[in-house]
């Protein structure tokens, strides 16, 4: 047997996003659940014949979802949540998407109930469902899930790899009662894993995969202990069954020995985030075990170096035989859009530098039949791939000597406002003239089928610049009267003209690169097309000057300049491997500056610039952390603070846990900070409590990732509730994000509900 092949996910939704769109016209009740399944069968069998046909040994399955995999767990367990009332037996699908969407598909009452929790997978753009738990909370196998795609497989007469979230990650990611370990329900839990082991046995399974992510955390020994006790029930299930588990995006370290002692069979190394510790496994792994290297970058897209991929594998080969190593990607493909071949547009040099999954397939198989040679430097396929790679590494369009000069000059005096908040916050009272409790959104309205068609036309070349800057004109003007209309007290232009907030900005810097299918996952059925950074960045015109003026002249009230920060758009692009993150943050963040100095030169009162992936890029080891935040804020203070006194300068942050950070938060000296909030019903109200935020905060109170539209005394209670903690005088009024995703019904009633509730409070606090 030679070296196989493995693939630990593969994306969801479709070279052309058919599963969003399949899932949407669900929603919409467009089409029946039959034809949303057949229509997600037809796709898992293409995503599983693609990797036949490539030559995969290991190919997933369960790594498929409609919405997200922690949310499939959540039900394959029947940790079903008493407010969606739990069906007697297996979870429906419209349950399934109640959880993750706070309604039912078709459902007229969008006031029902809240929605799951929802934050960030670890240091992605990817968002998952958070679990919730009570010490009382009984388990049950309530979702065949893994078992009927397994057999559904291999009805096509492929035999796959299932793919599970573990046990004591997943109650790692999960939120209990305020005290409760979650730990303590692992001894509950484990018997549900156990049957769906032995449902998977008796299909003819023969690998099953064990996503634990949390391996590679800072974890305490109880947390070790967890593994060791739920593994050494597992892997002695007298099933006919091979067990790999497998983390990522960060090192095992101190975790190794627990794993080495477990009886599993396989153990995953994420060579790209923690190559060096090949060495150490290389001398302990014990003789039962077979080693999966994972050496092909799932999470972003240059093409892999053949020559540092073999000598990984040829390092491997010296300690283990070949039946005992698995060439592999480093996490799940779902991180990558799905394949080339339908960027025709794009530039052939540039092209020739990257891999999406369909690529990575081949690269896998590759790099299986070059090891096998001793004189694979002679092979053609290997010379093509080191000669793009040189091409890459000589190219005059990645360098620019001017970015790089302006970057060497940056001063720590470059980074400091001209005056402390307490001075700032008088000359801005005295030119907003705002009233307590401020209210605001945080810039996006929604974006129509008409806007999104108008904007295709135009860049079909079928509407000319001028017919379409009228159409915007007109979209602008009417989005500024309906906040005038309902009360508003800072408005927005609604970003109508923007695709998305970082591919927007990316598109009119240089340095970057844009597909036309590039399409990943973010949450359910939310898809965006991250931007490829791959050369030196720089500002060549200003990029939202025109239609910030614009809407300012149409009101009298403040309008927000809208803009993306440096560390956001660093963490939704693609961005090159060939200088430190920290360096190309910086380019960005200068950037950025020029656009924050134009809107103040504009006469822009207020600017915005969103930082909502700070948290997210925070390395999972601890040891990582200071440094790491140390760069972010200050390309954040770096993009900030250049201007006057006078001058608001807000940041917008969502969806990911910024309790553990809210330091580095303050240190970025933003005058107002919005912050989701709803979702988690002021949760983390609790920092506050022991940290004294010292500027101002708007912690959002109405959750924008779902339909349902809260009542004005809901939000009221959240504001009453961040009053007791927050200086009132401090606080502003928003929702969590943006309102690009929601439809104009939800948003008017949500907004005019909003407004009432801060008019109540305002008249509570201080007028009362």
């Amino acid at each position: 047997m030679g070296i196989r092949t493995q693939v630990l996910g593969y994306p969801r939704i479709g070279a052309k996003r058919e599963l969003k769109k399949r899932v949407e016209a669900y929603w919409e009740g467009k089409i029946s659940q039959p034809e949303l399944q057949h229509g997600a069968a037809e796709l898992r069998r293409i995503h599983w014949q693609k990797q036949q046909t490539a030559g995969i040994d290991l190919i997933p399955s369960n790594d498929f979802s409609f919405y997200d995999h922690v949310l499939d767990t959540i039900c394959l367990v029947g940790a079903i949540p008493e407010r969606f009332e739990p069906p007697e037996g297996m979870v429906d699908l419209n349950t399934y998407f109640a959880m993750a969407r706070g309604v039912r598909p078709g459902q007229k009452n969008k006031n029902e109930t809240h929605a799951m929790e929802m934050t960030k997978w670890f240091n992605t753009n990817y968002h998952y469902i958070v679990p919730e738990f009570t010490p009382d909370i009984n388990f049950t196998f309530a979702s065949d899930k893994p078992i009927a795609e397994f057999k559904e497989a291999k009805q096509l007469g492929i035999q796959t790899q299932p793919v599970l979230l573990g046990p004591v990650s997943f109650l790692l990611l999960g939120k209990g009662t305020p005290g409760f370990d979650t730990l303590n329900l692992l001894d509950k839990i484990l018997p549900v894993y156990a049957r769906v082991l032995t449902d998977l046995a008796a299909a003819g399974a023969e690998w099953i995969q064990f996503d634990e992510p949390f391996l590679a955390l800072d974890l305490t020994e109880a947390q070790q202990e967890a593994f060791s006790r739920a593994y050494n029930l597992l892997g002695n299930v007298e099933l006919k069954l091979r067990l790999m588990l497998v983390a990522y995006f960060d090192e095992y370290r101190e975790n190794l020995p627990v794993l080495l002692s477990l009886p599993i069979q396989g153990l995953h190394l994420d060579l790209v985030e923690a190559g060096h510790e090949l060495d150490i496994i290389l001398e302990t792994l014990p003789a039962d075990k077979v080693l999966s290297l994972g050496v092909v970058n799932g999470r972003n897209v240059w093409k892999n170096d053949y020559a540092a991929s073999l000598a990984h594998i040829k390092k491997a080969r010296q300690k283990l035989a070949d039946d005992r190593l698995i060439i592999s990607t480093s996490c799940s493909l779902m991180f990558s859009p799905v394949t080339l071949a339908n960027e025709t547009q794009l530039e052939a040099a540039l092209k020739d530098w990257l891999t999406f999954a369909d690529e990575k397939l081949v690269e896998l198989r590759d790099l299986a039949r070059l090891a096998a040679r001793e004189d694979y430097a002679v092979d053609p396929v290997f010379q093509a791939n080191q000669q793009a790679h040189q091409l890459r590494q000589n190219s005059t369009r990645i360098h620019v000597a001017a970015v790089q000069q302006r970057c060497a000059g940056v001063t720590p005096q470059m980074m400091q406002r001209k005056s402390e908040f307490k001075k700032r916050n008088k000359y801005q009272q005295a030119r907003l003239r705002l009233p307590k409790f401020p209210t605001t959104t945080i810039g996006s309205f929604p974006q129509t089928v008409e806007i999104r068609k108008t904007r295709a036309l135009y860049r079909q070349g079928k509407l000319n610049q001028r017919q379409y800057e009228k159409f915007l004109e007109t979209e602008i003007k009417r989005v500024i009267k309906f906040q005038e209309e309902i009360g508003l007290d800072v408005l927005v232009h609604g970003e109508c003209e923007r695709n998305d907030m970082v591919e927007y900005f990316g598109e009119q810097l240089n340095g970057f690169v844009f597909t036309k299918n590039g399409w990943v996952q973010s949450y359910g059925s939310r898809c965006v097309k991250p931007p490829i950074i791959y050369g030196d960045v720089f500002r060549p015109a200003p990029m939202t000057i025109r239609w910030a003026r614009f809407a300012q002249y149409y009101t009298d009230k403040p309008v927000k300049g809208m803009l993306t920060g440096p560390v956001t758009i660093l963490q939704w692009s693609f961005v090159r491997d060939d200088q430190p993150r920290a360096e190309t943050a910086k380019q960005i963040a200068l950037a950025i500056r020029d656009e924050v100095l134009d809107l103040e030169k504009a006469f822009i009162p207020i600017i915005q610039i969103d930082e909502p992936a700070l948290r997210e890029g925070l390395p999972l080891r601890r040891s990582g952390w200071k440094p790491y935040l140390e760069w972010a804020v200050n390309t954040f203070r770096l993009a900030a603070s250049g201007v006057k006194d006078e001058t608001q300068i807000h940041t917008h942050m969502c969806y990911s846990e910024f309790n553990d950070i809210i330091e580095a938060i303050a240190a970025m000296d933003a005058d107002v900070i919005s912050i989701e909030a709803s979702r988690s019903k002021m949760e983390l109200l609790s920092t506050f409590k022991k940290y004294t935020y010292p500027n101002q905060i708007g912690p959002g109170v109405w959750d924008i990732h779902s339909p349902r539209i809260p009542t004005t005394r809901e939000m009221e209670k959240l504001l009453e509730k961040a009053a007791t903690v927050i200086l009132p005088k401090n606080l502003w009024v928003n929702p969590d994000c943006g309102l690009k995703t929601r439809a104009w019904p939800e948003v008017i009633q949500s907004l005019k509900n909003m407004i009432a509730a801060a008019k109540n409070v305002r008249q509570k606090f201080f007028e009362g």
